[in-house]
């Protein structure tokens, strides 16, 4: 499937609930105009002193019948439209979603919180505006232009021709003026709008921070100097729109007044009856509310081109709206189920090499990983050691699929990792070392380990987490709110509640990316033998950047500047390498042995 736009798959699926909007719209801007129309005979008429209500008794029914039904007409409009542009809404943001989950570890580099922000807040949010403001209004006043011509060109085809020309320069002519004038004007203020949520999106998640360094001033100055210049940019927009108004204002009395006088003439010629003279001049009111706001949904379009474009650059291939896997889906996952059924999996890179971002991001930066030949039996245990930068996380990355390598092969039992695609939870389970909770309960964070499990399996789970006893002596037990990331409980307790997610996922290879940094010494050990203790067979694939606890690891894999400098079970490699002897020496000192006391 090729990528698709963000308006016409929407228009083609609800095409039928659309053109039902558009036709309330005209017939609510109708049955404006016809209220004004009446209204305007019934005063005249009423002004002559008839004998008989009766003769008036038509007219009355009318302004009563136009005036309901225009309220009526209005407000099913109003709610058939906001109802279709929700669906609409919430499909383009589970499309976005779908687009941005494959690229869930590379997050973080590819944009900065505040885009993130921007893109599911702003950019998305505003094209529902493409309807509401932009597409609905442009149809009824097309349709209603359109009726009005023809129907003045029933009484005098010139007059029709004249008011057309001077309707069309409200239609067309002033919302090309607006666009012409207000088109960057629009953009520097997007564009300054993303600088503020950048800035602030920082310096709410680096707040203490600002305040530890007492450079708040600072922060709050240059805060300050951004939104004032949004604040400039804004007005000078303002001022632009104050000057729209007046001009359609002035084009709207400049077709009362034409009308006024040709209505006068025809008077005057006994063409028309004196009490028409009003109705066809209120008439021009309702139908002049259906042309002035097309300037407004005009002047709009290079922030929908600007929300397109931002849109468009997420990363993503195919697209499946239907809420339905397409074939090549159906694919993987029946791939990942057939690896997992088959319960050992073998990883296996072949002389991978790779660049710390995907190969089709443009100029490829130094290369992370390079030459590495790796072979990952089933159950056995792998720690992979290195500082920081060595190329450790773009290693995790290529066996998750995550990442395409430049060349060579990254396989599971012979199929390659980047085709298992978004199928790869079915086979392999992380516990990082900032795992998130969400702000829901103990029990549906665990379930999100399998969105099927039962109560009995979660309290297994946290069972074998060592997790049981604190979570029931909460007096909600495992109902008990986690609060906003996790909050409620310590660092060591929410590693725990990650790793029964993971116990509950069942896979067969299990990757732990640094999950004890940040805890104490005691909390660090106590973490590490309980996952040790729990994994059982699987496959363990353990980062970290100290070296206790490799007695228990079958193989240590150690990376330098992206290659294997060392490689080998624990007791070989502190036989054999003095330096990785010296690390584990400087990282695991040996207790001194205990001072005794001098006999008194």
């Amino acid at each position: 499937m090729r990528r698709k736009g963000w308006i016409r798959p929407y228009l083609m699926q609800l095409r039928g609930r659309i053109a039902g909007i558009a036709l309330l719209g005209v017939l609510a801007a109708m049955f404006a105009a016809a209220l004004m129309f009446t209204s305007g005979y019934l005063i005249s008429k009423s002004a002559l002193r008839p004998e008989n209500i009766l003769m008036v008794y038509v007219p009355i029914v009318g302004v009563r019948t136009f005036g309901i039904g225009r309220a009526a007409l209005r407000y099913a409009e109003r709610l058939a439209g906001h109802d279709t542009v929700l669906q609409i809404l919430s499909r383009m943001r589970v499309r976005l979603y779908r687009r941005l989950e494959p690229h869930a570890l590379q997050l973080r580099q590819r944009y900065e919180t505040g885009e993130l922000l921007g893109l599911l807040a702003e950019d998305v949010e505003r094209l529902q505006d493409v309807f509401l403001r932009t597409l609905f209004p442009a149809v009824t006043a097309l349709v209603i232009y359109t009726a009005a011509i023809a129907g003045l060109g029933w009484f005098d085809a010139s007059f029709a021709l004249m008011t057309g020309l001077y309707l069309l320069l409200l239609l067309v002519g002033l919302p090309w003026l607006s666009l012409r004038v207000t088109r960057s004007q629009q953009l520097k203020i997007k564009q300054q709008r993303s600088v503020l949520y950048r800035t602030l999106t920082d310096a709410v998640l680096g707040l203490g921070d600002w305040l530890i360094s007492g450079r708040t001033a600072e922060f709050t100055s240059r805060y300050e100097a951004q939104e004032r210049e949004t604040e400039r940019l804004e007005r000078c927009l303002n001022r632009w729109l104050r000057w729209r108004s007046l001009l359609g204002q002035l084009l709207v009395g400049l077709v009362m007044i034409t009308t006024l006088v040709w209505a006068g003439h025809q008077v005057e010629d006994g063409h028309m009856q004196p009490t028409l003279l009003a109705a066809f001049v209120l008439v021009i009111l309702p139908l002049m509310d259906a042309f002035l706001p097309v300037a407004e949904a005009v002047e709009r379009l290079p922030l929908y081109q600007e929300s397109f474009r931002r849109l468009d650059a997420v990363p993503g291939g195919e697209e499946n709206d239907s809420g339905t896997l397409s074939e090549e889906e159906e694919h993987r996952f029946r791939t990942a189920a057939r690896l997992r059924a088959d319960g050992a999996v073998t990883i296996a890179l072949t002389n991978v090499s790779s660049s710390y971002m995907n190969a089709d991001s443009g100029p490829q930066p130094p290369l992370a990983v390079a030459g590495i030949s790796l072979k990952l039996l089933p159950g056995s245990r792998t720690a992979v050691l290195g500082r920081s930068g060595a190329g450790k996380s773009t290693l995790l990355k290529l066996i998750q699929g995550v990442q395409v390598p430049l060349q060579g092969q990254v396989t599971l039992n012979g199929v390659d990792a980047h085709q298992i695609g978004d199928a790869m939870p079915q086979l392999i389970a992380v516990l990082n070392q900032n795992p998130y909770l969400f702000d829901t309960s103990v029990a549906n964070n665990i379930r999100l380990g399998r969105p099927d499990a039962t109560l009995e399996d979660i309290r297994e789970a946290a069972r074998r987490a060592r997790l049981d006893a604190l979570i029931e002596s909460l007096p909600q037990g495992y109902d008990t709110p986690v609060q906003e990331a996790g909050l409620r409980f310590s660092g060591g307790e929410r590693q725990r509640i990650a790793l029964a997610r993971i116990l509950l996922q069942d896979t067969p290879v299990i990757i732990l990316d640094e999950p004890t940094a940040g805890l104490d010494p005691r909390t660090e050990r106590d973490l590490l033998a309980t996952v040790l203790e729990t994994i059982g067979d699987r496959t363990l694939i353990w980062v970290t950047h100290h070296l206790a606890g490799m007695e228990a690891m079958d193989q240590i894999v150690f990376m330098e500047q992206g290659r294997i400098a060392m490689q080998g079970p624990h007791d070989w490699l502190m036989e054999r390498y003095p330096r990785y002897r010296s690390l584990y020496r400087l990282d695991c000192p040996v207790p001194p042995p205990p001072r005794r006391l001098k006999q008194a």
